[in-house]
């Protein structure tokens, strides 16, 4: 797994930045946020889910420590995030930690995967909700 870890910062991966969506099953709105912002920004991205038991790709070490900006679907999973950072920090000492920021977008789980309302939302709360931070 340390390998993994190192890997996740590869330089070949490109200068973009790295963005890791995340909701419940990394199946309809993570997938669909990651599009969105691939497409839109050119960013690199991935998509995964909190519920070891039933995403697709579950959130992870090597996800954590690649990514340069956290993008979760609601509160809860930032909060779920939050808690895996900390442990990340805790048990990988000799790692610098991850500091990494986390934003809730606050998109509801009732949408299909790239339903157009859904796209809208993710490309309105986004703005909203990251890019008006940086201002």
């Amino acid at each position: 797994m340390n390998n993994a870890i190192y890997n996740a910062k590869n330089p070949y991966q490109g200068t973009q930045k790295k963005v890791l969506c995340v909701c419940s099953a990394g199946l309809l709105r993570s997938p669909t946020a990651a599009l969105v912002l691939a497409n839109e920004h050119k960013y690199n991205t991935r998509a995964c889910g909190i519920d070891k038991g039933h995403a697709l790709i579950p959130l992870s070490d090597q996800l954590l420590y690649w990514a340069d900006e956290i993008v979760c679907m609601d509160r809860e999973q930032v909060d779920r995030v939050s808690k895996e950072i900390e442990s990340f920090n805790t048990n990988y000492s000799y790692i610098p930690d991850i500091k990494t920021p986390v934003y809730a977008l606050n998109i509801p789980d009732r949408y299909e995967r790239m339903n157009k309302e859904l796209i809208e939302e993710i490309s309105r709360r986004y703005y909203e909700v990251v890019e008006c931070k940086d201002d």
